[in-house]
Parts: C-alpha cells; sequence; structure tokens
C-alpha cells in the first residue's frame, strides 16, 4: 500500500480531517458513526482493504488490499438536494478517472460508473434521518484501481484503472477526487450538477429492462424504453404498452 503511505495520504488529503483503517468492516459504517457523534461534513474515512464492504441493492463489495480506492465522505446538504448526493458521487469519479488517464467514463443508471460498458466503481450514498430532518448523508466510493476479474465471476462486467491504460496511483486518484468534490459539492441542489450527471447516463433512448427495487414486488421487472430522468434522479421508462412510469430505484440491464 505504497501509493497511500502516511506522506502520500497526507499530500492527497491536504488539510482535510480523515481517518484510514489498513483493514475495516466498511467505510460506510464508520463515516455513518462519525456522522451520527457530529462530525463536521468534509471528514474522510479511507481503507486499504473492506472486509464487509457493500454496494447498491446490498450486494457484497469486496478487494484485495492494495488494489481499489475506498472511502466514503460524510456531508450534510439540505433535505431537497438529498438525491443529488449519489449523482455527485458518480461525476466525480468519471471526471477524476479521465484526469488520470481514463477514457470517456459514463454512468449506468443510476450511480454506477463504466468504461467500454464494464464497471469500474460503485457509489453508494446511505441518508441518516431524524424524524422528518435529514440529519446528513454518507457517500462511499469504491473505485476498481488494480483489481484482476480474470477468471472471476466478473470478468466480462468488471475493469480497473489498470486494464484500461489509466495511472493505478491512489494517492493521485483519491487528490483528483476530492479537487472534484470540493468543487462539485457546492452545487448539490443546483440543475448544473444535474445536467452535468444525465449528460454521463448511457441509457437514456435506449431499451432496458429494470429490475423494480422502488415497488412492493422486488422481482417486479419492467421493459420499454428510457425516456428520461426526472430532477430527483427517478428514471422515466416507456413501457411496451406505451404507458410513462417512473422508477425511483432499480437495477437495469440493456437489450
Amino acid at each position: 500500500m505504497t501509493d497511500l503511505s502516511p506522506k502520500r495520504r497526507a499530500w492527497a488529503m491536504g488539510s482535510r480531517p480523515y481517518e484510514f483503517y489498513p483493514t475495516i468492516g466498511s467505510t460506510n459504517d464508520r463515516a455513518m458513526s462519525l456522522l451520527l457523534a457530529g462530525a463536521a461534513p468534509g471528514i474522510v474515512v479511507l481503507a486499504d482493504e473492506q472486509t464487509a464492504g457493500r454496494g447498491r441493492l446490498g450486494r457484497a463489495w469486496h478487494s484485495p488490499p492494495g488494489s481499489a480506492l475506498m472511502l466514503s465522505i460524510v456531508l450534510r446538504p439540505p433535505s431537497a438536494a438529498q438525491s443529488d448526493v449519489g449523482m455527485l458521487g458518480a461525476l466525480i469519479v468519471c471526471e477524476a478517472v479521465e484526469a488520470l488517464g481514463a477514457p470517456s467514463a459514463e454512468i449506468k443508471w443510476p450511480n454506477d460508473v463504466q468504461v467500454d460498458g464494464r464497471k469500474l466503481c460503485g457509489v453508494l450514498p446511505e441518508a441518516a434521518w431524524k424524524g422528518s430532518i435529514l440529519a446528513g448523508v454518507v457517500l462511499g466510493m469504491g473505485v476498481n484501481v488494480s483489481v484482476d476479474f480474470s477468471e472471476t465471476p466478473f470478468q466480462e462486467t468488471a475493469i480497473s484503472l489498470g486494464d484500461i491504460g489509466a495511472s493505478t496511483d491512489r494517492a493521485r486518484l483519491l487528490r483528483a477526487l476530492l479537487d472534484r468534490f470540493d468543487q462539485r459539492s457546492a452545487q448539490l441542489g443546483s440543475d448544473l450538477l444535474f445536467e452535468a450527471w444525465r449528460a454521463r447516463l448511457n441509457m437514456l433512448g435506449r431499451t432496458i429492462s429494470v429490475v423494480n427495487t422502488s415497488r412492493a414486488n422486488p422481482a417486479d421487472t419492467l421493459r420499454g424504453t428510457a425516456e428520461g430522468v426526472d430532477r430527483d434522479g427517478a428514471l422515466r421508462l416507456r413501457g411496451e404498452d406505451g404507458a410513462v412510469r417512473r422508477v425511483i430505484a432499480g437495477d437495469i440491464a440493456f437489450g
């Protein structure tokens, strides 16, 4: 983990408060503990290895030590901007990896970052509420840097920065990511952030299938054309019957 040595971490973080763990269960869990304990927004939890990481829809996520950039950031946005946090995470990852030499990065709705149709990064925003008041949001991001997916179930669906000729220096990636976080987080709640996120979506106008987890039946699969997205990030899907449905949460497949 030499690229995340104390000296390199200090260079990447600057004056930003952070915690670093060689091994942790989940950076999101630790960041949520900090949020609930009253931590100021902007604190980062960074790890070289996660043993109980997770992605969207409760999926387990694990990478060998030193092979990914895994971090979570505490935010305290206004309630109206809660849905923007996932957009923020996906967008800043796209911009950061491109700055390190990755080819054009796209977003698979709602917030998976893809290159060449394969997943490079997962983004997991998790909110904490006190009654009807938003206490804060933890933004978790896991970027595949040098994970070897060959001879794994993910060799056709996942990709690492090292596979596409981009820099695999995690400290450089961390600094680029946090620089863009500082720039883009000021746009939470604005149409500017939303439009930048929407411009990178790779499913608009295409025929897709959606396992619609926002409905009562989690096995409910919808098929149709991805017609657009609403300001809150919900997908507008025109079904084969011509009706347009709003999908708030789900897992999509092309074709």
